[in-house]
């Protein structure tokens, strides 16, 4: 796989607020267990923003990697100012004897699968149809740090995320079904990602108390897969009403459990 980093729009365009669906980490994990043998990830810089489609393709494709065959998505463009498209690559591969397979527009109930459609259900909160899309759950990774025990404090035990990379795309805030694999073994929480309002919280954090769980998680990288929405983030006059509204929350993941399992 020949992929670029980072994503051309936050060269090109560096007032972009693009968010990515994978951070490149992410992404290498992903390719790794789908068999990709070869990950090329080729930075994307300015200067090579500029090179022709004729001279990537003579220099890198041709020349470096020696292709016979390359496979590639229907409305890929390339190439200075994006000005060449497959049916370019395909009378490159006529000139320099390799093939082209087009990857047609995948469809998923009547509609065409993009990325766009894609970050747009994760900022809105639609995991569900996100994960359809994907057709794997979206997740986030990050390393459990310590947080203000606020969680604990009403019964509700939450290990803290921080996520390093700031392009990583987040859902919309509220409370959310998750799973991850801990320690070797599958455990369902519910997460919630948002400012936390009631405690007067200034920023976006994301906390997952996962059910039956008994473990030290500080400091370890954990991946959360995100399964089902379950509501807004909401603001409480007290703790104890966040406590029975939490409540609440778990119980309404605990009824969704079987079709997860």
């Amino acid at each position: 796989v020949l992929t670029f980093f980072p994503h051309p729009r936050q060269v090109l365009q560096k007032d972009t607020q693009l968010k990515m669906i994978d951070t490149m980490e992410e992404k290498i994990k992903l390719l790794e267990q789908w068999g990709v043998a070869v990950l090329i990830i080729l930075p994307f810089t300015m200067a090579f923003s500029r090179m022709t489609a004729v001279a990537f393709t003579q220099e890198l494709l041709v020349g470096h990697l020696n292709i016979s065959k390359i496979i590639i998505g229907y409305d890929h463009r390339f190439g200075r100012n994006r000005k060449a498209s497959v049916a370019d690559l395909k009378q490159f591969g006529e000139d320099y004897d390799f093939t082209v397979e087009e990857i047609p527009a995948q469809d998923i109930a009547s509609i065409a699968v993009s990325s766009t459609k894609i970050r747009d259900a994760i900022a809105d909160g639609e995991i569900q149809k996100a994960n359809l899309y994907l057709n794997r759950p979206f997740s986030l990774v990050g390393t459990v740090i310590s947080g203000d025990r606020i969680g604990r404090k009403i019964g509700f035990p939450t290990a803290n995320l921080k996520i390093e990379e700031d392009y990583k795309l987040l859902p919309k805030h509220g409370v959310y079904l998750v799973r991850s694999n801990l320690q070797g073994q599958a455990y369902f929480g519910m997460m919630n990602v948002g400012n936390r309002p009631t405690v007067s919280g200034k920023k976006t954090q994301i906390e997952t108390h996962f059910f039956e769980f008994q473990g030290d998680l500080y400091e370890k990288s954990i991946q959360i897969d995100l399964l089902e929405k379950i509501r807004d983030e909401q603001k409480f006059d007290t703790l104890e009403a966040l406590g029975q509204q939490i409540q609440q929350d778990k119980n309404n993941c605990l009824a969704l459990l079987p079709k997860y399992r």
